[in-house]
């Protein structure tokens, strides 16, 4: 038996459990609008995309690079390119300024399954040589795995 100490109201459990439930599910709602690599990606089309920034966005939960790609009969195709989250990318040593339209990049990663001009990006390379993690989901390089 449970006594009520004078100025103390005695909770409603039921309807603090209740609240409880309520917050739970609504903060486990945007983990079931994120998804996996293997969801949207495809770890059997890698793309190498050589071309110069049209934009950089800089959002949650992912971050974007817009790269316009001449393929070989020079026609200019633009690519969406997600890399990880813009705090992920930060650490990793990129600026807001890092890639302002116009900036010639390498970007090594794997085309999206309905074979759309998206992609998953792994690394940035520039034009001087800098090498940068994009923070994405995807599995490792073919060139990187089983090496240690």
């Amino acid at each position: 038996m449970r006594l009520k100490q004078p100025g103390y109201p005695m909770p409603d459990y039921p309807t603090f459990t209740a609240a409880v439930c309520v917050c739970m599910f609504l903060g486990a709602l945007p983990l079931g609008a994120h998804h996996a690599f293997a969801a949207e990606f495809d770890a059997k089309k890698p793309v190498r995309l050589e071309g110069k920034v049209t934009q950089m966005e800089w959002i949650n939960p992912h971050a974007w690079i817009h790269i316009d790609v001449a393929g070989p009969d020079g026609k200019v195709t633009n690519w969406m390119v997600e890399c990880g989250p813009p705090g992920v990318l930060l650490r990793r040593g990129f600026t807001k300024n890092s890639l302002e339209n116009g900036t010639e990049v390498i970007a090594l990663g794997y085309q999206a399954k309905d074979g759309g001009y998206r992609a998953n990006a792994s690394t940035i390379t520039f034009k001087d040589g800098r090498r940068l993690f994009a923070g994405g989901s995807n599995p490792d390089l073919p060139e990187n795995q089983g090496k240690q």
